[in-house]
């Protein structure tokens, strides 16, 4: 009984499957390093859990989470190497993630902090979006900025990797076995939460600009 559920779980998820799967945790990281507001920890996270269930390896979900952690920072280093505050200044347009108090916070983190910020600010969901960009804008030497973004990648993915992997083995004797189908569910619905979210908020914040300005009454 034992050996054909556990066959059933190897084979939850098609090897080719399985290999999308890191591919995307590693894609999504990655743009997130590279300055673009996406849930990578969420990710990392979600990914850990499929791993907790024998549906992913949570060696390679380590991997991946680190390799796009790595890549995604140092292409948003040169990005903002090249493109400087112009790069923030256009992005503080679209995501208020790049407002200007923040973008002003993280420039004195980097001034006082160094490749310090770029290690600790892996686990700071605001500092994990700015670090590459902004290190970069700033002209940090690329080689300190490397080591510190390697080392705060890998510490990252696999802290995260393995405490959600843990929690998830736990969870799984306390609310049964949980599914592909109800984990990407449960994606679908955040994501869709999260767009509704940014939609009425931006005809929220458009609204006070196109509302017409009453007429001045005359006097008789």
């Amino acid at each position: 009984m034992g050996e054909p559920l556990l066959l059933a779980q190897a084979i939850a998820i098609p090897t080719g499957v399985a290999i999308l799967a890191y591919l995307v945790v590693g894609l999504v990281i990655g743009v997130e390093s590279m300055g673009v507001p996406l849930p990578g920890e969420t990710t990392l996270v979600a990914a850990a859990l499929l791993a907790s269930q024998h549906h992913l390896k949570i060696e390679f979900v380590i991997l991946a989470a680190a390799a796009g952690a790595i890549i995604g920072d140092s292409i948003g280093y040169f990005v903002g190497r090249k493109a400087g505050r112009r790069l923030f200044e256009r992005l503080g347009k679209r995501f208020h993630h790049f407002s200007e108090d923040r973008i002003v916070r993280a420039e004195k983190y980097f001034h006082k902090y160094g490749v310090w910020t770029v290690f600790f600010g892996r686990f700071v969901a605001l500092l994990r979006i700015f670090a590459g960009p902004m290190a970069g804008m700033l002209r940090m030497h690329y080689p300190r900025f490397l080591a510190a973004n390697a080392a705060g990648g890998i510490a990252w993915s696999a802290t995260i990797g393995i405490v959600a992997y843990k929690i998830g083995d736990n969870a799984d004797k306390i609310f049964g076995r949980v599914s592909l189908w109800a984990l990407a569910g449960i994606a679908v619905v955040v994501v869709t939460l999260y767009v509704v979210h940014k939609v009425r908020k931006r005809k929220h914040t458009a609204q006070p600009e196109s509302t017409p300005k009453p007429a001045e009454s005359a006097d008789v």
